[in-house]
């Protein structure tokens, strides 16, 4: 916490010569400038948020949100040199009240030495309500500069102070042109080549995910091997297992999957849709819940367009249930297909939310006499029932009587689609009101 042993701005380094090989590669390859860093040029450009902030001498406290290994933790670093503030870093995971006590009182030292504090919170999102507050005074009057690194979602995960007081910047995922350049950074430092064919080198990048820590990590196992020959993918594949993909139930990528998900099967796209179906499975998704999600998709896009859809979505379920994983799942993957190719429609569901909103600002009106029920005498002097039309005893089985309350104009709900089955529903409500329109006048 205290500047007492920080070694003063451009001082040598005390760490032995002899040390620097066994520092990690990414410790040894890490950028001495924002200029260095990869990727992330979005925020880092001359005319990106960050650049110009920099620019105009007036950096405010920030949000850093994107997936790990992308640089979030480097590009902090790099704000407080290039600042010339103190880098104190804490994690949200082992940080605790008096913890972030000791912090703002050291940051407090050194403001009243003219020097500023940009505070590095790692895993901001798992701070609680009560320590993110605690944050706002200090940012408020100076004594440190914010900068929090998460990976979930800021607008679910942080408190409205502090994100009303933060820039939040949105990382990207390293592409593969990043992450080749990363390589070629982490050959220079080990002063020879990957011992990879070409396809083989592409499978390794690959195995990343966009991870630029992951890379460094699969590259130092690469070149620990003692090989003859440049490695094949095949020899590859078998000396290295594949990045788990990120992927977390409960968290923002959960939420983001099954948007894609959903929204391929409504945009009629089944390649798409089994792709993000087997994503979230390969994620370990629970199956039970992409089914319960399907049967949501068929009642809200499909609907009484292929009234087939939501029993085949409740089969699906019922047959994944019997015979469980992996054998169940090839049901929930030819439901995905059948609702992606159904005709669609959500006229059922806009007649709904219609028909919910006007019956909470009419919800007090009572039904029209003519369609209720005389079981007293006293009800039916007051002309319950009177003049119903038993609709039967029509010529055509309708009678047209109005079936809303006295005050409400009749608004028109369901709006059937020309696709699919309701392509034959809106035959049968055009009739109905046709014929409603004859017994009017």
């Amino acid at each position: 916490m205290s500047d007492l042993f920080d070694p003063p701005p451009g001082a040598p380094s005390s760490r032995p010569q002899s040390a620097s090989a066994h520092r990690p590669l990414a410790d040894r390859i890490r950028p001495q400038a924002l200029s260095e860093v990869i990727g992330q040029t979005h925020v880092l450009g001359p005319d990106a948020p960050l650049g110009a902030m920099l620019a105009a001498g007036s950096l405010s406290s920030l949000i850093l949100w994107g997936p790990p290994g992308v640089g979030k933790t480097t590009i902090a670093r790099l704000l407080a040199n290039a600042t010339d503030r103190a880098f104190v870093q804490i994690s949200a995971i082992f940080t605790g009240v008096p913890d972030l006590r000791k912090v703002f009182e050291a940051a407090k030292l050194r403001s009243g030495q003219g020097r500023g504090t940009l505070l590095f919170v790692d895993e901001i999102h798992r701070f609680n309500k009560a320590q993110q507050d605690s944050f706002l005074p200090h940012m408020e009057d100076g004594t440190i500069l914010l900068v929090g690194a998460t990976t979930e979602n800021p607008s679910f995960e942080l408190n409205a102070a502090v994100l009303s007081r933060s820039q939040v910047l949105v990382l990207e995922r390293l592409s593969l042109a990043d992450l080749e350049l990363m390589a070629q950074r982490a050959e220079a430092a080990l002063g020879r080549a990957l011992p990879l064919v070409a396809p083989a080198r592409d499978a390794l990048l690959e195995m990343a995910d966009g991870d630029g820590r992951a890379l460094l990590n699969l590259i130092e196992q690469v070149t620990a091997w003692k090989t003859t020959a440049p490695l094949t993918t095949d020899q590859l594949s078998t000396r290295l297992m594949k990045r788990a993909a990120k992927y977390d139930k409960s968290g923002d990528e959960h939420y983001n999957l099954i948007s894609a998900l959903h929204k391929s099967v409504r945009g009629s796209d089944p390649d798409a849709a089994l792709y993000w179906f087997a994503r979230m499975l390969e994620g370990g998704e629970d199956p039970r819940y992409l089914a319960r999600r399907l049967v949501r998709m068929a009642v809200e896009d499909i609907a009484l367009a292929d009234p087939q859809a939501q029993t085949h979505a409740l089969h699906a379920w019922e047959i994944y249930e019997r015979l469980g994983s992996p054998e169940g799942e090839l049901a929930l993957a030819q439901t995905v297909i059948y609702l992606a190719l159904a005709p669609k429609s959500n006229a059922g569901y806009m007649g709904y939310k219609q028909a919910r909103a006007l019956a909470k600002k009419t919800g007090s009106e009572p039904p029209p006499k003519h369609i209720l029920n005389a079981p007293t005498k006293l009800m039916e002097d007051q002309g319950y029932g009177a003049g119903y039309a038993y609709d039967h005893d029509a010529e055509d089985g309708f009678s047209g009587q109005n079936y809303f309350p006295d005050g409400v104009k009749r608004p028109v709900l369901y709006a059937p689609v020309e696709r699919g089955f309701e392509r034959e529903l809106k035959k049968r409500t055009d009739w109905f009101a046709k014929l409603r329109v004859q017994r009017d006048s």
